[in-house]
């Protein structure tokens, strides 16, 4: 997510626009996939509420924190790169699964930690099974939805992500007040924030569970010879009126179809190394994505809000609250998309983000009194925080992957996907990593990084982006 982005896939063979006979049922099952997206917004926010207890039990500096607290990147990286061909090889479902008990395992040990060094080790594992999920679900979906229902049924994921973050802040929350607002706090033998890391161990057993009562996608059924079993899911799913005969041939002559594209399709004919110029507009709306600093609004937001004088129950409330307007934004971002277009809302959001960064970038170059920032600078750095996340939340935490899903011609699109997603998770990295060194040197100077980051955004946008809106895939060249 990352603003925790999820990995877009391509649509599956088009089929006709079945309405299906039990719609109720495939809303379950999408649903049910899209646990896997609450569980990769949980686990990209949940850090936040043991960010300070962390530092303060093994005393170590903001380096050594924030390569802790940004280790789970390179698990997701490796996730999100692998778990396609995993998924081709033993099935969507297994996939869930593996997932599934890779989240417990990670939340079980990373609330029972011996060191530093396991509970560096668990989040590695926690965010293979974040890059898993931020994979599976969406291509699962996309691969069970009836024609007429894919898009509004696609959304699941992202809500489903938005929806995690928010009840991670409102858990770490409620856990903080059962601590009498201490995260070192002990309740029943164990400490607040390993309370919170541990408290997901629930979610990802109610994923595993959901993922017995779901379908294998059709696609894989067909891909392995379960002709059979693959003609019942689509009856489920698109509706026992079909043609399942057809159905079955028109998804397997698209599979046999498929271009599988390879890095080199991706360069410029005979330059060697040099990307064409589309594969870099698709990484600069990626880095641009992250270079905002959206994620220290989620990784960092009750740290931020503790080092200028708010107290541990209050940014903790902060943090939920900045969570509940990143749902009002996504929401938004997700009814406008297709009314008014991708590029007009992503520049409302670079304008928007740039003023509300600088606002911020304002408020923090004010002296502290007595450890707090003065009650001007105060309440504008609170409501510029949260005007932030909202022009992010509703142009391009939703535009970008929107973007990237339909920019690129067909011949590419798969391989410039996984570059583009990895730009974003590299940069996504960076941010993670460098804010507590970057907040000790200068916390409003940080803030004018990012600002810049988003006023340059806005030039990027009208001289490189082209509105995709209302346009065929195949219409992109």
């Amino acid at each position: 997510m990352p603003h925790t982005a999820q990995a877009p896939t391509p649509p599956p063979s088009e089929g006709r626009a079945a309405h299906p006979d039990h719609l109720g049922h495939v809303i379950f099952i999408t649903a049910s996939a899209a646990m896997g997206g609450f569980l990769f917004g949980y686990d990209s926010s949940v850090i936040n509420g043991a960010v300070e207890a962390i530092r303060d039990r093994y005393d170590i500096g903001s380096g050594t924190l924030a390569q802790v607290i940004a280790i789970a990147l390179i698990g997701c990286a490796i996730g999100a790169a692998t778990a396609g061909r995993i998924a081709d090889r033993i099935g969507r479902i297994r996939c869930m699964q593996i997932s599934a008990v890779l989240f417990a395992v990670s939340a079980v040990g990373s609330a029972l930690p011996f060191a530093l060094w396991d509970l560096a080790l668990w989040r590695i594992i926690g965010g293979f099974a974040i890059g898993m999920a931020s994979v599976i679900g969406p291509a699962y979906i996309a691969e069970v939805a009836p024609a007429a229902y894919r898009g509004r049924l696609g959304s699941f994921q992202q809500a489903a992500i938005v929806i995690g973050i928010a009840i991670s802040q409102l858990v770490n929350y409620g856990i903080l007040q059962l601590a009498d607002g201490d995260q070192r706090g002990e309740i029943g033998g164990l400490e607040a924030w390993q309370w919170m890391l541990g408290v997901m161990v629930v979610p990802a057993l109610l994923y595993g569970m959901l993922s017995f009562a779901i379908p294998e996608s059709p696609r894989f059924l067909i891909s392995v010879g379960r002709i059979d079993r693959a003609k019942e899911v689509l009856a489920e799913v698109e509706g026992h009126g079909i043609d399942l005969d057809h159905r079955v041939a028109e998804i397997d002559r698209a599979m046999r179809g498929e271009h599988k594209s390879t890095f080199k399709d991706l360069l410029v004919a005979g330059g060697r190394f040099k990307l064409l110029p589309i594969v870099w507009v698709g990484i600069g709306l990626s880095v641009f994505q992250q270079l905002v600093g959206i994620n220290v609004a989620f990784y960092y937001s009750s740290t931020l809000w503790q080092s200028v004088g708010i107290d541990p129950s209050s940014s903790f409330f902060y943090s939920f609250t900045t969570s509940i307007v990143n749902i009002i934004g996504t929401v938004i971002a997700m009814v406008l998309v297709d009314r008014v277009g991708r590029k007009p809302l992503a520049l409302v959001g670079s304008v928007g983000m740039a003023i509300a960064l600088s606002f911020e970038a304002w408020a923090f170059s004010a002296d502290l009194v007595d450890g707090k920032l003065p009650e001007t600078q105060g309440v504008v750095a609170l409501v510029a925080a949260h005007v932030f996340v909202l022009f992010f939340a509703l142009s391009w935490g939703v535009v970008v992957w929107v973007f990237l899903g339909e920019m690129f011609p067909n011949r590419i699109r798969a391989a410039a996907l996984g570059v583009a997603a990895s730009a974003q998770w590299i940069a996504n990295w960076a941010i993670t990593a460098s804010f507590p060194s970057l907040a000790d040197w200068n916390l409003s100077g940080t803030y004018v990084i990012y600002t810049v980051f988003a006023v340059l955004s806005i030039p990027f946008v009208l001289r490189y982006v082209k509105e995709t809106k209302g346009k065929a895939l195949e219409e992109m060249g």
